[in-house]
C-alpha cells in the first residue's frame, strides 16, 4: 500500500471550511457594527447598516479568495 499525498488530509479541509465560515461571519459582523455606529451618528438611517453589512461581505469574499489562494499554493487552477 502506498502512503496518501500530504495534501489529502481531511483535517486540513475541515480547517479550511471553518476558516472561510468564520472569516465571513467576522467581516459581516464588523460591517454591521460600523454601519450601526454610522447610523447612530447620522440620525438613525438604516441604509448605513445595510451598507456596512454589504461592505463587510465584500471584504470577507476578498479575504476568502486570499485564503483559498494560500491553500492551493497560489495556483490559478
Amino acid at each position: 500500500m502506498h502512503k496518501p499525498p500530504s495534501g489529502d488530509n481531511p483535517w486540513r479541509a475541515v480547517a479550511l471550511v471553518s476558516a472561510i465560515g468564520a472569516d465571513l461571519v467576522v467581516c459581516m459582523a464588523a460591517g454591521y457594527w460600523i454601519g450601526d455606529k454610522l447610523s447612530n451618528w447620522y440620525g438613525g438611517q438604516p441604509i448605513w447598516i445595510v451598507s456596512g453589512i454589504m461592505l463587510g461581505f465584500f471584504i470577507g469574499v476578498f479575504s476568502v479568495i486570499l485564503i483559498l489562494r494560500k491553500y492551493t499554493g497560489g495556483s490559478n487552477g
